[in-house]
């Protein structure tokens, strides 16, 4: 067969009655057209056969249509893991987002009184509610939030910074390029492991207009480190910005980790404005919540930069229905973050066990679970974990990402590890599933 020979699109659309139903004509035609293109630019004495044109057609069709964004399983143990997705949601949640997903909704429209609403209000009441502030304010994230907040109150001012907070977070997120951007002038002050009430009040003196406290997310200073207090920082006499990152409405040490700053304790130590994230230990979705004084946050709410900064109507409506968990005090019970924290020690064998039992493989050991994206640095909670003991163990956990729908496991000291803590037990069937598939796949090689 020469490159004259090969088929026309007409003709290779005429045998793919199958492709067209399942894909529709026009992408199946611009495909075809694609693989035809590359095998005629192709070595001219062998020259693919029309199956073979097909076969790879469907293949790219398949490849094109399927998306690369789907669900996991995540056995790593890490609870707000980052890469996937940090917070899974709760049935609330879900369900309020399909409520005004799925057709008109009030988000900019007062319904009481017939007329034009805002967007700002949805999220508000219950905010206040729960912390105690005078206005808040929700965007698309906590950087957002941050940015936000150094551009509407300190554009070409002082901005007071301890040089231990200069911090880059995942994805190249920089401390200083934020305020850079804003227009904030940056000021540093004190040193990185020890800063003083006294460096901060010689800022103000040098005419600081602002005070910022960053939350280190995933980094730690220990050792010979000295800080201020934020009541001692609000007693300089000018607005402390209190950056939160992780949301803490509820005490993290009722759950054996450290305290965590809640926003609650940020607002009566008089921070003028606290930000946070939504997907965090918060438990929502992704978004940035700003708290504080009422004349600030509505300075705020009027700057340009906030509609290019806004939330839309499905992450309000998970939020709303995240927050009101916490007001009904129900967030241990209904917010998978909390409810994965509360689990018992005794739960989590019994599922690990469960497993081995299930498959006829490995053995329950001992581990730690991390809470992870950015909140409490070097923290974890006891776990116990499935241990699968297997040759190339990295190579088990690829053919595990492999599966349908993709596990992810993580692998230490040669061993496969799976924690229950992070599996929902509705996730379970298609778990064991996978392990099945792959462990068989991984023995027959």
């Amino acid at each position: 067969m020469s490159l004259r020979e090969l088929p026309s699109v007409d003709r290779l659309l005429v045998e793919s009655p199958e492709l067209i139903r399942e894909y529709g004509r026009p992408l199946t035609t611009q495909v075809i057209r694609a693989v035809l293109a590359e095998a005629r630019a192709g070595p001219a004495d062998t020259p693919p056969t029309p199956d073979h044109l097909l076969a790879e057609t469907q293949q790219r069709l398949a490849a094109l249509t399927t998306p690369s964004l789907q669900a996991v399983i995540n056995a790593t143990g890490v609870i707000l893991h980052t890469n996937l997705g940090r917070a899974p949601l709760s049935r609330a949640a879900l369900a309020q987002m399909e409520a005004v997903g799925r057709g008109y909704s009030s988000l900019e429209y007062d319904v009481a009184r017939g007329e034009r609403g805002s967007r700002a209000d949805h999220a508000e009441s219950t905010l206040l509610t729960l912390t105690g502030a005078e206005a808040a304010l929700v965007v698309n994230n906590n950087a957002a939030a941050l940015l936000l907040a150094l551009t509407a109150l300190t554009k070409g001012k002082r901005v007071a910074i301890s040089r231990g907070q200069l911090v880059e977070i995942g994805g190249g997120f920089r401390v200083p390029d934020v305020m850079k951007q804003s227009g904030a002038k940056l000021l540093e002050v004190g040193s990185t492991n020890r800063t003083h009430l006294a460096d901060f009040k010689a800022a103000v003196d040098e005419g600081a207009a602002l005070i910022l406290r960053a939350h280190p997310s995933n980094f730690k200073i220990v050792g010979y480190t000295s800080s201020p207090s934020l009541a001692e920082l609000c007693g300089l006499g000018v607005p402390v910005v209190d950056d939160l990152g992780s949301g803490a409405l509820l005490d993290t040490s009722a759950y054996g980790l450290a305290h965590e700053p809640t926003v609650q304790e940020s607002l009566a130590a008089g921070a003028a404005l606290v930000t946070f994230s939504g997907d965090k230990l918060l438990g929502g979705p992704q978004a940035g919540i700003i708290v504080g004084r009422r004349e600030l946050v509505h300075k705020l709410k009027r700057h340009p930069l906030a509609r290019a900064l806004r939330a839309d109507k499905l992450c309000l409506a998970a939020l709303n229905a995240t927050l009101l968990h916490y007001a009904r005090d129900e967030a241990e019970r209904e917010i998978p973050v909390w409810r994965m924290l509360a689990l018992p020690l005794a739960t989590l064998e019994a599922r690990a066990r469960a497993w081995a039992e299930r498959l006829g493989a490995g053995t329950v050991v001992a581990g730690e679970s991390t809470v992870g994206g950015g909140s409490l640095p070097g923290e974890s909670v006891p776990t116990r974990l499935l241990a699968l003991d297997v040759k190339k163990p990295n190579a088990l956990a690829a053919r595990l990402r492999a599966q349908t729908p993709p596990i992810v496991a993580r692998v230490a000291e040669s061993q496969l590890l799976l924690d229950p803590r992070t599996v929902s037990p509705e996730d379970e069937p298609a778990l064991l599933r996978g392990l099945r598939s792959a462990l068989q796949e991984h023995g027959q090689r």
